[in-house]
């Protein structure tokens, strides 16, 4: 049998007005470098949909983690709360500053950092809570701003995967002090690179503009309130070209109906899996009520390592491409390294042994989704 995949994991695509924004940055605007129209734009539909204090685009959400990490005042030596099942960015943008991430486990039903765990891991050194929105199912928020608020601790938001996620009717990345999320090709909404950071405090906005513009006071020069601008503070180039922000913001223009295609997607899954879930061969991603997700993520979650390989390969060999996800950070070379860890992490291991993704994407088609569904219940041997 053939090895060519047929159905891929994730696919990029045109929503709208893309390429026509691309060509009216170049050829109207005259604008490809940073800060131009169609960034303006994006950031203003950013504050007004997620209800944010500020919004400054940067090239990928690794960078606005990085602003955030300075502008929390981050130094050598102050430790960072964090998942170890995360991505690499969510440690390494606060390991630049000096900072020790310090890892501790997941709850076993939305796979997000376990917040009752949160105070047994700090110390006299700790001075940021990150809270990951793991595809994009939101954190249990309020419990975490509470231990913020009494231990004087900033709570940085990586809504890398959060995009239109709310919690408690709230959007993903407003909650906390600042936030961050991604616009790269396998998130909802797309610019091929890219990012923003989320501002929530009124005192990060000043000097937030001042890190992204590489340390200068660049932003208070052309809004006349200074005579020019120079260097001030510590940055760095953080902001994309407008001709990625003319793609991002035809994505936005369509927002709603892409995430709905991937709800529908997402809950056809569901029920097509439902019952492999009943039988206990696999366990289905959880939402619990206070959270309306993006359908960023569908996985499964198998009973064994050996089986999740078994059935990746199964799905290859049909064309399909399902990937395995994170590696845990605290058990990484970098992570050992430059983190610590808290408790036995035994969550954590077992997900990354036995979690599954599957293909979700704007373009799937339901017969897509029935294929991959389907196989799986061939997988293990079940059906209707």
């Amino acid at each position: 049998m053939s090895n060519k995949i047929k159905i891929p994991f994730n696919k990029p695509f045109i929503a709208g007005k893309e390429l026509l924004y691309i060509a009216q940055a170049v050829t109207e605007n005259h604008h490809t470098a940073g800060d131009g129209p169609f960034t303006k734009k994006c950031q203003a539909w950013l504050e007004e949909r997620l209800g944010c204090r500020k919004v400054l685009l940067t090239h990928s959400c690794t960078a606005a983690l990085e602003m955030s990490a300075i502008l929390a005042g981050v130094r050598p030596g102050d430790e960072i709360i964090m998942p170890s099942y995360t991505f690499v960015s969510t440690a390494s943008s606060f390991v630049l500053r000096g900072g020790v991430p310090v890892f501790i486990d997941i709850r076993p039903d939305t796979l997000n950092m376990n917040e009752q765990l949160i105070e047994s891991a700090i110390t006299s050194r700790t001075k940021v809570i990150v809270p990951v929105h793991y595809a994009g199912v939101s954190c249990e928020m309020d419990m975490i701003m509470d231990i913020a608020r009494r231990h004087n601790l900033f709570v940085i938001e990586d809504a890398a995967q959060g995009i239109m996620s709310t919690y408690k009717g709230r959007q993903l990345g407003s909650i906390g002090h600042l936030g961050a999320c991604s616009f790269h090709e396998t998130k909802n909404i797309i610019s091929g690179e890219g990012g923003a950071l989320l501002v929530n405090d009124e005192k990060f906005v000043e000097r937030a503009e001042i890190i992204r513009e590489k340390g200068t006071n660049r932003s208070s020069f052309f809004r006349g309130q200074v005579e020019k601008y120079t260097w001030v503070d510590i940055g760095s180039s953080y902001l994309p070209s407008d001709i990625i922000a003319a793609f991002l913001y035809a994505q936005m223009e369509n927002t709603d109906q892409i995430i709905a295609q991937r709800n529908l997607i997402y809950s056809l899954y569901m029920e097509i899996l439902r019952p492999l879930a009943e039988k206990g061969y696999i366990q289905l991603p959880f939402t619990h009520t206070d959270c309306r997700s993006n359908g960023h993520i569908f996985y499964i979650i198998t009973r064994s390592l050996k089986e999740r390989m078994a059935l990746a390969q199964f799905l290859r060999e049909q064309g399909i491409l399902a990937l395995f996800h994170y590696v845990p950070l605290h058990s990484s070379p970098a992570g050992k390294l430059y983190g610590r860890t808290t408790g036995t992490l035994e969550v954590t291991r077992k997900v990354s042994d036995c979690l599954l993704r599957l293909p979700l994407y704007h373009e799937m088609k339901e017969k897509d989704v029935r294929s991959v569904a389907g196989n799986i219940k061939k997988f293990y041997k079940c059906s209707d």
